[in-house]
């Protein structure tokens, strides 16, 4: 028997009790297989009712939820940088400043329509230094294909950041713009905030709609096809600078290194 066969005759075995009018979206499949457990309630028959008892659950609680965050964005930074991306972590007050850096040297960059007001201002800051500017690409007047082929950079948001996979996801959004404005230009900066940062990829897809254009992306646009010869740029940017947005004290650092540009 081929393994042709061996698989077709394990599929018809487990379909075997399965009503021929039946739908897959007749029955329901569970989601929760890798999202975080809930901790088990405390046993409460003897413990005694008082308010600093509760108190101090409560702290050790946000104690526990704030290292659990702390440790997802790390591992993030960590995953996204592993693909040779360029991950920045900043505080909001050092957002500007973050954006202007990884946009220097780009003197025509495309934005998304609805990139959030103090992104764009940021992009126009580091666009003026080099004399060039910043063009939108909406609906009502999209980007032509030579028009991107003509923009340096891309600046977005992201709709979702999964840590351990070190992945972006972009759902065609107002701040993610449409799948071409991120996959034609040579560089793709990436804004997310450390909140939309989750563990894995089931609380990802839990926090999209199914229905959007969604485009993971993991690292800069890379094939090792040709004598296993890396190559960036090939599929889409050469380059992808990742800078998040948190909040944490010690929220500030910096990994890896743009990818040298070929002429």
């Amino acid at each position: 028997m081929s393994a042709r066969e061996q698989m077709l005759r394990r599929i018809r075995a487990a379909l075997a009790d399965v009503p021929a009018a039946e739908r897959p979206e007749d029955v329901p499949v569970p989601r929760d297989y890798a999202r975080p457990r809930a901790a088990s309630a405390p046993d409460t028959a003897s413990a005694p009712d008082t308010a600093s008892v509760a108190d101090t659950a409560d702290t050790a609680d946000t104690a526990g939820a704030r290292r659990r965050s702390a440790a997802t964005v790390e591992l993030f930074h960590e995953r996204v940088a592993d693909y040779r991306a360029v991950v920045d972590r900043v505080r909001p007050d050092g957002l500007t400043a973050a954006i202007v850096k990884a946009l220097t040297g780009a003197r025509r960059v495309a934005v998304p329509a609805g990139l959030p007001a103090d992104w764009l201002a940021a992009a126009d800051r580091a666009v003026a230094r080099a004399g060039g500017q910043v063009v939108r690409d909406t609906s009502e007047a999209p980007l032509s294909v030579p028009d991107l082929d003509a923009v340096d950079a891309v600046l977005t948001g992201a709709a979702v950041g999964v840590a351990e996979t070190g992945t972006i996801v972009l759902d065609g959004g107002p701040a993610c713009g449409r799948r071409a404005l991120t996959l034609v230009p040579d560089v793709h900066v990436c804004v997310i905030p450390a909140g939309d940062v989750v563990d894995g990829v089931p609380a990802a897809v839990a926090r999209v709609r199914p229905d959007r254009p969604l485009t993971w992306i993991s690292g800069p646009s890379a094939t090792s096809d040709i004598e296993l010869e890396r190559v960036e740029g090939v599929h889409g940017p050469r380059t992808l600078h990742v800078i998040v947005i948190d909040e944490a004290p010690d929220a500030i650092g910096s990994s890896g290194a743009p990818a040298e540009s070929t002429p």
